[in-house]
């Protein structure tokens, strides 16, 4: 996985390597990290991974269509297929495209919650409405998921009206690395919000794919 680049995951995903479990899982390029560590850590060789690009959550009208073409590139290859895929965006289209082709995904409204744990992230939303949150994945790659897309390379002026109505920004932190927590403080300076850090580890993605 050292050699599998950040920017390849958010540009054109993970390719299918040989085949050599039974459940194929088809998941969001950021989360491909998270889920080699989890399979290697826990002996997890029933599990194939595939990536689409994390870049489609620029555009979550085309999550579904991806998801519905790599499941059916795949299904006849595999006793069963796992979408590592909350909803993100998608309203509710996912979870009925996967209804319809009978295949699971991991619950949830996106990833932010499944690390938190769903139960614990909609305890607090109430509260942390004016928040925004960022992934190990995401802080590596704020520049590409955040300054860019808004144009704030371009036109930092239009910061404050993008993040005005933020309070601070919360560091998902999978694992407990210093200078990921330090880059995160950075983006958070550089959208002028407070910070905060939360050690949240895999949350729901580690126990849906323990279940497999």
């Amino acid at each position: 996985m050292t050699q599998i680049q950040d920017a390849e995951l958010t540009e054109q995903g993970l390719p299918l390597g040989h085949r050599t479990g039974r459940v194929l899982l088809i998941a969001c390029g950021a989360l491909a990290r998270e889920i080699l560590d989890l399979r290697t850590a826990n002996g997890w060789d029933h599990l194939d991974l595939t990536c689409l690009p994390a870049k489609l959550h620029l555009y979550p009208d085309k999550i579904t269509k991806e998801v519905r073409k790599a499941v059916n590139a795949h299904r006849n290859n595999y006793d069963d297929i796992f979408v590592v895929y909350a909803d993100c965006g998608t309203g509710g289209l996912l979870q009925a495209a996967c209804d319809e082709m009978g295949v699971s995904m991991i619950a949830g409204p996106h990833c932010y919650s499944f690390f938190e744990g769903n139960e614990a992230f909609a305890e607090r939303a109430g509260d942390e409405f004016t928040a925004f949150y960022l992934t190990d994945f995401l802080v590596r790659q704020f520049d590409a998921f955040v300054i860019r897309p808004m144009g704030l390379d371009r036109h930092p002026d239009l910061r404050d009206m993008y993040f005005g109505n933020y309070e601070k920004l919360i560091y998902q932190a999978q694992t407990d690395d210093p200078a990921l927590t330090e880059k995160a403080k950075e983006c958070a300076d550089r959208l002028g919000l407070a910070f905060e850090r939360r050690l949240t580890g895999y949350g729901d993605l580690k126990t849906a794919l323990a279940r497999l």
